[in-house]
């Protein structure tokens, strides 16, 4: 039964991996039609600090990141028309820009009178989403919820965590969080003090981005093998371990993760954990 539960968990957690989609941006106009760098020219019609839209004389938006290497411009203002160059789009269609030149201020300059033609052009909600999920995972310190199972014990878990970062590095993440399991004769509460490494940044890689992480576990377990529950702080053991773990998040915010804890006793070997960081 045992076995059978975890080769269950083990399908759940890779079809988890695979399951995104592809979101669409739209990006049609002569500028873009290959994937290697592309340079182009617009109107700002939305800036942040990690992503710029621009519409292009062919009412087209284009959505464009920005990392440590972008050479851009102080601000930008709604309207300014810049020129925009950029490397190779991902999996949604965004490309991550190394050069942002502002040729006319907002409302000015030439190209003014072709621009016009396409004021009432909406934004198309692909490259909202893009944009909004890109902006959610800039965020220094976002607050999330997981909930599991959990093998040899087997036993339910929820929890909260908190994710700040990066620190060090621009893939590195602290990622703390508070576990409560129980099951038929083990309950537990873990306090996992974790960190993890992206593979990639989430506005430069694809839809869902795969990451490894470890770190100490402080574990108070107890077990009851008679029947009936009497359970009280007095009763919970104290274990020190150490977490090695590995999953995959995508840009929304939902993750799925398999961890083992090593050194811990009798907590649990593995768990299958699925969760959203908001």
């Amino acid at each position: 039964m045992r076995t059978r539960a975890l080769v269950a968990a083990s399908c759940l957690f890779v079809c988890l991996s695979f399951s995104a989609s592809p979101v669409n941006a739209q990006q049609n106009g002569p500028s873009s039609q290959s994937n290697n760098e592309v340079t182009a020219e617009g109107r700002v019609t939305s800036v942040s600090r990690t992503t710029v839209v621009i519409r292009t004389d062919e009412n087209q938006y284009q959505l464009f990141t920005y990392d440590s290497a972008t050479v851009r411009p102080r601000t930008l203002a709604l309207g300014a028309r810049v020129r925009v160059s950029a490397g190779s789009a991902d999996e949604n269609g965004t490309r991550v820009a190394t050069n942002v030149e502002v040729i006319s201020a907002a409302g000015g300059g030439a190209g003014n009178t072709a621009d016009k033609g396409a004021q009432a052009a909406p934004v198309p909600q692909q490259v909202r989403t893009a944009e909004a999920e890109i902006r959610r995972e800039s965020r220094r310190w976002r607050l999330g919820a997981r909930a599991g199972v959990g093998f040899d014990p087997e036993l339910f878990t929820f929890g909260v965590q908190t994710q700040m970062g990066p620190i060090f590095h621009p893939r590195v993440l602290f990622r703390p969080n508070a576990e409560f399991a129980f099951g038929e004769v083990t309950d537990l509460i873990a306090l996992n003090l974790e960190g993890i490494y992206r593979f990639s940044t989430p506005y430069r890689g694809g839809v869902w981005t795969p990451y490894v992480g470890a770190g100490p576990a402080l574990i108070f377990i107890h077990q009851n093998f008679q029947q009936g529950r009497d359970i009280d702080f007095g009763n919970f053991d104290y274990e020190t371990g150490f977490n090695v773990l590995a999953g995959m998040q995508s840009r929304s915010g939902m993750f799925g993760e398999l961890k083992t804890s090593l050194w811990s006793g009798p907590a649990p070997k593995l768990r299958l954990i699925i969760g959203y960081t908001f």
